[in-house]
Order: structure tokens, then C-alpha cells, then sequence
């Protein structure tokens, strides 16, 4: 889900990834409904439908379009909604299988990351990424090891709160709640990476925002 992430931005600015991102909510509804045999009402599956709608107009419009970097965030959806539901499901079989009922928070962090080693290992000597670190001169600047650490420990909290998160709610309101943060991640990536943005592409983003305001409060009803 990380890797995925990381390369989606490599290719596409951040405004259509976050866009983008609705399609997660998407997956993780239809998740939901077969796994965990939960419905959602019509506002929520018409909020969907503006998601889909409004991630088609983005693409369509996006003047810095790569099929590569779409490719990359589409798989970041289908991962990302598997990540949720599956985490949830552990949860679910904690609570059976556990003396107290229930694995906290701290367990599952500490788990899912020491779990996800071996596979960053092996993706890191497949991608030839630790012979590119020890030779860039990036690694020499005090200030990248200061942001690196920060990044690390924003993505332990991240780790921590979702956790938290999904074991108070559900996969859907996970992500429903996680659709309102593209406001402000939009508008920050259009301003401070000056993304080259036409009327229709714009308009579709908008579009994209408000269909996922719409998708919260039709849930949160």
C-alpha cells in the first residue's frame, strides 16, 4: 500500500491523487457488503456514483495524465481497501481467539509493522534502493535525517490512530472520515507544487471534493 502510494506520486500530482482516492471508499463499501454483510443506504452509493463520475472527469481532463501513474494509484486503491477490511476481519478474530477479547492498539502496530519487514527488505534489494541511498548525496544533509525521522514518526502515528480508528468504527467510516482530509491536501498540492490546472480539470476536482463531503455526511446520517 506504501510502495504503491509513493510511486502513484512520483507519476501524478497530488490533487488527482487524492481524487483518486474516492475509489477506495468505493471498494471498501463493496468489501463490506460481501465480507462483513453490511448495506449502505442510497445516499451513500449516490455519493459513490459522484466519486466515480468526478475520478473519470479528473483523468479525462488531467493535463499531466500518465497511464503509469494511474496505474500505480489504482492498485494503491485496491490495496488500500484490502488493508482496511482485512485489518478489520483480525480484529473481528482477536476478539474471539484472545483471552481479553481483543488485541489493543500498541499489539497490532507492533505487529503489522515487524510483519511488513521481510516484505521491505526483499523490495528493497529488488529495487536496488539501499545502493542508491548510501551513494546519493542527499543522505549527507543534516535536514534530510531530520525530515526522514519526522516522516517515520508521523507514519507510526498514522499507524497508531488507524488502528485505533477502525477498531471504534468500520472500514467504511475509515475511509469516509480519511475523504475529508483531500480538501486541504488538494488545495495545498495545487498551491505549493503550482500544478498546471484547465477549468474542466479543476471543475472536476471540485466535483470530486464535494462528492466526498457529501459521502460523509450521508454515512454519519
Amino acid at each position: 500500500m506504501l510502495v504503491s502510494g509513493m510511486y502513484s506520486l512520483k507519476y501524478i500530482n497530488i490533487a488527482m491523487v487524492t481524487i483518486l482516492k474516492n475509489v477506495t471508499n468505493i471498494m471498501t463499501a463493496i468489501g463490506e457488503l460481501y465480507i462483513f454483510r453490511k448495506r449502505q443506504n442510497r445516499k451513500v452509493w449516490t455519493a459513490m456514483f459522484l466519486m466515480i463520475i468526478s475520478a473519470i472527469s479528473g483523468g479525462v481532463t488531467d493535463l499531466t495524465f500518465d497511464t503509469l501513474g494511474y496505474g500505480w494509484q489504482i492498485t494503491n486503491c485496491v490495496l488500500t481497501a484490502s488493508y482496511s477490511l482485512t485489518l478489520r476481519r483480525i480484529m473481528d478474530e482477536a476478539k474471539k481467539l484472545t483471552r481479553s477479547g481483543s488485541l489493543n492498539e500498541a499489539s497490532m502496530v507492533l505487529l503489522n509493522n515487524l510483519l511488513s519487514l521481510p516484505f521491505g527488505v526483499v523490495l528493497i534489494i529488488l529495487f536496488g534502493e539501499w545502493a542508491y541511498v548510501m551513494n546519493a548525496d542527499v543522505i549527507k544533509l543534516p535536514m534530510f535525517w531530520v525530515i526522514a525521522t519526522a516522516s517515520g514518526l508521523l507514519g507510526l502515528a498514522i499507524s497508531f490512530t488507524s488502528m485505533w480508528f477502525l477498531h471504534q468504527t468500520g472500514p467504511t467510516t475509515y475511509s469516509l472520515v480519511g475523504s475529508l482530509n483531500k480538501i486541504p491536501i488538494s488545495i495545498a498540492g495545487i498551491l505549493l507544487f503550482k500544478v498546471p490546472l484547465s477549468p474542466p480539470n479543476l471543475f472536476s476536482i471540485l466535483f470530486g471534493l464535494f462528492a466526498g463531503v457529501f459521502f460523509a455526511r450521508a454515512k454519519m446520517s
